[in-house]
């Protein structure tokens, strides 16, 4: 089972990651561009972080679902924002707010596997400690984006 669930979170992570990047790309040169692009890194490193542990519990990759979440994330971007021929601001708020909900299923895997650590040697306690505290910080910040992006688009809809 527990094979079954890191897989599927690795899945999630690869689509997490193209969501990370578009977004840091399509705000770029924007003040939130710097950020974004932090957030994007630290999601590449926390998904290579779940690699190693997948690891270290003798997981292997199960490529079709990698590939379903990279498909995933791509298909994600054909949805009716309002804009056909160029990017909506809208997009920025549905982004901010997927990645959202990315980190939140993301420091869930953390907090079953610190859960899980006390019994598993195979687990690092302290990395997934750090781990937590990471996603945490990464939900305060990019929940501060997010109302902040939200409220400008949206008040500006009315």
């Amino acid at each position: 089972m527990l094979a079954i669930y890191l897989t599927d979170h690795l899945g999630a992570a690869t689509g997490g990651v193209e969501l990370a990047r578009r977004t840091a790309a399509a705000q770029r040169g924007t003040p939130d561009g710097p950020e974004l692009a932090r957030l994007a890194d630290e999601i590449d490193a926390d998904r290579e972080s779940l690699l190693g542990i997948m690891k270290a519990l003798g997981v292997g990759v199960a490529h079709h679902k990698v590939a379903a979440g990279w498909v995933a994330e791509k298909v994600g971007r054909l949805k009716l924002n309002g804009s056909w021929v160029s990017r909506s601001p809208l997009s920025s708020v549905v982004e901010l707010e997927g990645l959202l909900l990315g980190v939140h299923g993301k420091l869930a895997l953390w907090r079953t596997l610190r859960a899980l650590a006390d019994d598993e040697p195979r687990l690092d306690a302290v990395e997934i400690d750090r781990l937590v505290a990471r996603a945490e910080d990464q939900l305060e910040r990019l929940e501060d984006m997010r109302l902040q992006t939200s409220t400008a688009v949206l008040g500006r809809a009315r």
